[in-house]
């Protein structure tokens, strides 16, 4: 039924690049409309790779401001973004310095070191369910320690990255659930921080803010981003606040019977479980065990995604390759190279040069080399597809979930020589859409901790009612 609308602002900030979307909902029909755009930048320094948060702030309070010039009456905010990283602030909420990015190298190697010092990982992964990534939180706070001491010596606070940015906004210092679940530091049955794991690192629960979950209102905008923004004491809302669980809430599904894909820089490809999957075939094929929705799981595993053609195309020179980015995906209709590449091998995680990765792997495992960009563009998204319909097989031999077709969201999902790929190495339906389904799941989060809805099926029926799918077979 028709009523007021009501505007929801959405901070969604994906590993390169962020927006800030504005949600319109009627009592019918969610309409997302983008407010701003900006890069999620990165900074080099010293040797090392470091998040610019402070210019990310100054992107949301532009946001803000634009906002209040507009005369839109917000009802709430959301954040979002990626997962494992984290922040430090000294007493007085001052950040102390530049959060280091996920993709810094010094945590190589630190994650074994960690299992020969401190816990097994058997132990590790039965007390957490997570997947071993060397940029887990976890590992990055037991590099810091080992090798930035002043950098936690100064820490007040250690908060992860939308619950910075809430920090920053509300003064309130907050753990979401479903972001603090990818650190490898929560007790997958408490749901709560694992007190031995912190004493490995030498790390304290105080210095973390209390837990809340998705829909829990946290604070209201400070007096000084009120007057910075022109806003007034607008509510802040802890939404899924890791992009891929806001992605999950926005999945069009009417049954239980599907996997998911986030599809973009990473691609997360996984089910919703009731709870956790911890046994050793989740051990041995290293799924991960974060939180979601109304106390469930999302039972997932981590891939290499489109990251692996954006550092492809920063080394194609202008006019080597199209620059729309539709255009230089359908490259891939004019190879027929038939090679393909493990997205997930430790090599194509940081590279200086991407084409120069793929050639090395093409040549150790005796495949024809890849010549031309559309070579490489055809590799990479059959590689993918390749690679989910392992992960698939995997999922449906370890889970009790029927999978008879899969939901695609995220930008990946404009992409229709991916989501054809895909769709031929799985045998089973895709189904695309929506495109910016994590902005989405943040504003339908908030909507529902307005009372305006009352479950996560009822989110879902809003999805399906407001945007358009497209089915791949």
């Amino acid at each position: 039924m028709k009523q007021q609308p009501q505007y929801y602002l959405s901070i969604d900030l994906g590993a390169t690049s962020g927006r800030t979307m504005i949600a319109r909902y009627d009592g019918e029909r969610v309409e997302m409309s983008e407010l701003t755009r900006f890069e999620t930048r990165q900074v080099h320094r010293d040797g090392h790779v470091y998040w610019d948060l402070p210019l990310l702030l100054d992107e949301i309070l532009l946001a803000l401001e634009r906002v209040g010039k507009m005369g839109i009456t917000l009802a709430s905010i959301g954040v979002d973004t990626w997962g494992c990283d984290v922040a430090f602030f000294d007493k007085d909420g001052r950040l102390t310095g530049l959060p280091y990015s996920y993709r810094d190298p010094h945590t190589d190697g630190m994650m074994e070191h960690y299992f020969e010092q401190c816990m097994t990982g058997q132990e590790l992964y039965e007390r957490t369910g997570i997947q071993f990534m060397p940029f887990n939180t976890l590992f990055q706070l037991y590099t810091v320690r080992r090798e930035d001491k002043d950098a936690l010596a100064q820490a007040d606070k250690v908060l992860f990255m939308p619950d910075a940015i809430i920090y920053m906004l509300t003064g309130e210092a907050v753990m979401e659930q479903t972001v603090a679940s990818t650190s490898q530091m929560i007790n997958a049955r408490t749901g709560d921080l694992d007190p031995e794991i912190l004493a490995s690192i030498g790390m304290e629960r105080s210095r973390f803010g209390r837990l809340v979950r998705p829909g829990e209102q946290v604070g209201v905008l400070s007096h000084q981003v009120q007057r910075a923004t022109g806003l007034g004491p607008v509510p802040v809302v802890a939404v899924g606040s890791h992009d891929t669980a806001s992605a999950v809430a926005a999945i069009p599904a009417e049954d239980a019977d599907y996997a998911y894909l986030s599809c973009g820089t990473w691609s997360l490809l996984g089910i919703e479980s009731p709870s956790p999957i911890i046994n050793q075939a989740s051990f041995r094929h290293n799924f991960t065990n974060e939180g979601g929705l109304d106390g469930t799981t999302r039972f997932l595993k981590n891939i290499t995604g489109l990251w692996i053609l954006e550092q492809c195309r920063k080394e194609w020179t202008e006019g080597q390759v199209p620059a729309d980015v539709n255009e230089l995906n359908a490259l891939c209709q004019q190879s027929s190279i038939a090679s393909l590449i493990n997205p997930d091998d430790p090599r194509f995680a940081h590279p200086d040069s991407m084409t120069a990765a793929i050639r090395d792997y093409l040549a150790e495992s005796n495949q024809p080399p890849a010549q031309l960009p559309a070579d490489y563009v055809r590799i990479i998204f059959r590689s993918l597809a390749s690679r989910y319909a392992e992960v698939i097989s995997m999922l449906r031999a370890i889970s009790p979930v029927h999978i008879g077709r899969l939901h695609v969201i995220g930008g990946g999902t404009g992409n229709k020589y991916l989501m054809q790929f895909t769709a031929d190495a799985l045998g089973i339906p895709v189904i695309a859409g929506p495109k910016e389904g994590t902005a989405l799941g943040n504003a339908l989060v908030q909507i529902r901790a307005a009372g305006m809805v009352s479950s996560l099926s009822e989110m879902r029926a809003i999805v399906r009612k407001s945007i358009e799918l497209e089915e791949y077979k």
